[in-house]
């Protein structure tokens, strides 16, 4: 039996034109993420032989690292290579960059993964207690932390916490990390500090997005007609106001995620974690082009699907969207 393709109004339609629509975007992303190799100074060949290298050592790194080709057909190489996730070898480790990603990805993954439940979690639940006292004591008190969350850096939030939770009560460690096989328990506890600095600014950004929509929609003559029936506030808000309200939230929390992947970078350094972030920082300062360029990638192609699932959750959330989809 043949599978029925989508129906081009339909949702599925929608999503499979948006899948083909990001084929020229990622292409151009790749020539980027390749072209930053040529942007960086000096000599990839010399910077993976170290000091005082000979000129036959020089010439024959450039033949191994494929530098001694056109920029065009290293392009079509690397691509070529990518796509089947081998990005090549470090130029500084000499390790292959596929297998120190595998090796610290779950370290970035769990921290973003629980930066967006807590954000999430946090950002709804202070938003809908934003609307529901709207202009009231609990909301300006409210109001006072959503703009110092969205105000205050990562990097001195994070100093903030390490002197007081780790330094001074001693609950939490204030670097390193530990695996989770090796101890549920010490893993747990030092994600804690970099997921709470990470997950305050999109919590923030979401309570407000939130509020800001339930507002609006709480004053809408459908909402007045469902109080009118005698619907409890929590009934009206779960089942009517919060799934109206949702869309531009849930839109800008998407958004958040290249704010994650970019944090991740400050915050794994502050916390000495070897994840994601830790190790572009470590490439871009050894000039590590090989590794700079599958993160760019990498990254991209994240902040895109993601984007993607979003523009889905949106459109499920809201079918009129689907029409200009």
């Amino acid at each position: 039996m043949v599978a029925a393709l989508p129906r081009p109004g339909g949702l599925g339609g929608v999503v499979l034109r948006r899948l083909l629509s990001m084929v020229p975007l990622l292409l151009i992303i790749s020539v980027a993420a390749f072209s930053l190799a040529l942007l960086l100074p000096g000599d990839p060949a010399t910077a993976a032989l170290g000091p005082n290298p000979t000129a036959e050592q020089i010439a024959a790194a450039r033949q191994a690292l494929d530098l001694d080709k056109p920029a065009p057909v290293r392009y079509v190489n690397w691509l070529g290579h990518a796509v089947t996730g081998d990005f090549g070898t470090s130029i500084t480790t000499a390790q292959p960059v596929r297998s120190e990603i595998a090796k610290r990805l779950p370290v970035t993954a769990a921290i973003a993964g629980f930066t967006l439940l807590l954000a999430g979690v946090l950002g709804v639940l202070i938003g809908v207690v934003q609307a529901l006292f709207a202009g009231r004591l609990p909301d300006r008190i409210l109001l006072g932390f959503v703009s110092l969350g969205l105000s205050i850096p990562n990097f001195w939030l994070a100093t903030l916490l390490v002197a007081f939770f780790a330094v001074r009560l001693g609950w939490f460690p204030a670097i390193g990390y530990t695996a989770f096989t090796d101890s549920p328990v010490d893993w747990a506890r030092h994600l804690v500090l970099p997921v709470v600095t990470l997950a305050v600014f999109p919590a923030a950004e979401l309570a407000r997005q939130i509020r800001t929509g339930l507002v609006q929609v709480l004053d809408a003559d459908y909402i007045r007609a469902a109080r009118s029936r005698g619907l409890s506030g929590v009934r009206i808000i779960g089942k009517h106001a919060l799934k109206n309200a949702a869309g531009p939230a849930l839109t800008i929390f998407g958004l958040r995620v290249g704010y994650l992947l970019a944090g991740s970078i400050i915050v794994e350094q502050i916390f000495v974690m070897p994840g994601l972030g830790a190790y572009t920082l470590q490439a871009i300062q050894n000039r590590d082009a090989t590794v700079i360029q599958a993160m760019v990638l990498i990254s991209a192609v994240i902040v895109v699907l993601v984007n993607l699932l979003v523009d889905v959750a949106y459109m499920a959330l809201n079918p009129r969207v689907r029409v200009a989809a």
